[in-house]
């Protein structure tokens, strides 16, 4: 049997914006990732382990990423967004690791790289 690899994206759209607008306003992937483990049947390598992923779109529509509230917002819309997206993950696959809570430290804190870009470009305005 080989290990078998799923990867679920989905990209959260709940604004129409207009083309320029779309330009001007940045996004923010955030992807949770979970490891589940499937006993299918020996191999030589092993037990299969199945990768699983979910991405959001978080936009910075309507934030003003010059002033800490606007930071502090878009930080927790990121959060928001990896606490969603590991816990349907932890919905879909049961079992799976890390917790909901691991999970969504470690989406976030990959996410920050991409903050911390927006925030600079937002700051050099």
């Amino acid at each position: 049997m080989k290990s078998l690899t799923i990867a679920a994206t989905s990209v959260l759209a709940c604004m129409i914006l207009s083309t320029s607008a779309l330009a001007q306003t940045p996004e923010i992937s955030v992807e949770a990732m979970r490891t589940t483990k499937t006993t299918i049947g020996q191999t030589s390598s092993g037990i299969p382990i199945e990768n699983v992923a979910l991405s959001y779109g978080v936009s910075t529509q309507g934030l003003d990423l010059s002033t800490d509230s606007g930071k502090q917002a878009l930080e927790k819309r990121v959060s928001d967004a990896a606490t969603a997206a590991c816990k349907e993950l932890g919905r879909q696959y049961p079992g799976s690791k890390p917790s909901d809570s691991e999970c969504a430290k470690l989406a976030t804190d990959k996410a920050m790289a991409q903050i911390q870009k927006v925030e600079t470009a937002a700051a050099k305005k």
